[in-house]
């Protein structure tokens, strides 16, 4: 007699979980603020997130396509938990991408401006 085993696919389990997100061309209007790439562990990377402009503020989309007139995520946060963690993760670096921006901006008007950096010394 022969017996059955259990043929459930493996789990893995790998914490904790380390999220490095890039963020390519912040902006501060628009219906995209931003596009993102996110790195699950060194392992997992995933393209194609966004940082959109909504009702209650900025927000984070997962990469989808269209199915049957409307949009389906093609990878997504399996658990509510997980899911508040990445987009914390991408929200915080859209965040300091827009600050690091705004500091080099200012940085480059105050070099512009600045007598003494015109090579003339007093």
């Amino acid at each position: 007699m022969s017996q059955k085993k259990n043929m459930s696919p493996p789990n893995y389990e790998q914490l904790p979980m380390q999220i490095n997100v890039k963020i390519y061309r912040p902006s501060v209007k628009g219906p995209i603020l931003a596009d993102a790439s996110v790195n699950l562990n060194g392992c997992f990377a995933v393209r194609g997130v966004q940082v959109k402009e909504g009702k209650n503020g900025p927000f984070v989309s997962m990469p989808s396509r269209q199915v049957r007139g409307g949009y389906r995520d093609i990878c997504f946060p399996c658990t509510p938990e997980f899911k508040r963690t990445f987009d914390q993760a991408v929200l915080d670096a859209y965040q300091m991408e827009l600050e690091h921006g705004l500091n080099q901006r200012q940085e480059e008007s105050q070099e512009q401006g600045d007598p003494t950096m015109d090579g003339m010394s007093m």
